[in-house]
């Protein structure tokens, strides 16, 4: 999946989907692309360099994704108990979508205001 379209799936998981660039201040992280529901982050990656995006996920699942998938690797700057790292160059799409839908999902459930 190339960047394009990698940013359009994300934008179509829901019309609370917000993506912004909030790192431009610093020097290695100016083009990190993070998109947000809820005000939180669910999915990230480096614009100049689409090689890995970051997605939230349950730390039950991310050993037995690690042992499954080749492509699942470490988070960028982020604890790996709770986010995991993809290699976008060896994952399937629909692996992928999945994983970002369940990243999405994640952070939805846990900071929508009920009411």
């Amino acid at each position: 999946m190339n960047i394009e379209d990698y940013r359009e799936f994300c934008l179509s998981l829901g019309d609370d989907v917000e993506e912004k660039l909030p790192f431009t201040a610093f020097r290695y992280a100016s083009g990190v692309l993070v998109f947000y529901v809820c005000g939180h982050m669910f999915s990230f990656f480096d614009c100049d360099d689409f090689s890995v995006v970051t997605l939230k996920c349950q730390p039950e699942r991310i050993e037995d994704l690690k042992i499954q998938y080749r492509c699942i690797v470490k988070p960028f700057n982020m604890t790996p108990k709770y986010w995991i790292g993809i290699d976008v160059n060896t994952a399937p799409d629909d692996l992928l979508q999945e994983l970002t839908r369940n990243s999405y999902e994640i952070v939805k459930a846990k900071y929508q205001k009920h009411g």
